[in-house]
């Protein structure tokens, strides 16, 4: 999937999710946060920008783009000069809409590892002492997830 052009919104965002599940079992495990996230932060900040300033998939900034120019090697821009077409506020409005995506994916991953933190520790118990798990362990360990817009009772 990763070779796909066309992405929605809500796969997107789903990706998001996905890649916050490190952080987001740290913070549910250790009540606490490490470094050990910083690659999958970067990508979710990249999707979330990516999502605002290229995709237009923000209401409120509309259906516009804020960046034109495409990335070259190694995230440096093309060209000597990055120059931003845009005023203050609306920079500030893009900040805070990638906190807001950001934001709203880490709460999703949170309630989705909360709802399901038997299985989070059944994983971690099995990985300490294997090392790696085959598509059939998986299926069995996932086989009582509870969906992401339900709760244990």
């Amino acid at each position: 999937t990763d070779d796909r052009y066309l992405m929605t919104r809500s796969e997107l965002e789903n990706k998001m999710v996905v890649l916050l599940g490190g952080r987001g079992a740290e913070k549910i495990v250790f009540d606490h946060l490490s470094t050990g996230a910083s690659d999958d932060i970067n990508r979710v900040t990249d999707i979330a920008r990516s999502m605002v300033t290229r995709y237009g998939m923000l209401e409120t900034l509309g259906h516009v783009t804020y960046d034109s120019d495409p990335v070259g090697f190694l995230g440096a821009q093309q060209g000597s000069l990055h120059t931003r077409k845009y005023s203050e506020e609306t920079a500030r409005e893009i900040d805070c809409a990638i906190k807001e995506l950001v934001g709203a994916a880490f709460q999703r991953t949170l309630k989705i590892l909360e709802n399901n933190k038997d299985t989070l520790f059944k994983g971690a118990q099995l990985l300490l002492s294997r090392e790696t798990l085959a598509e059939p362990e998986l299926k069995e360990l996932f086989q009582d997830l509870v969906p992401e817009n339900s709760s244990r009772a």
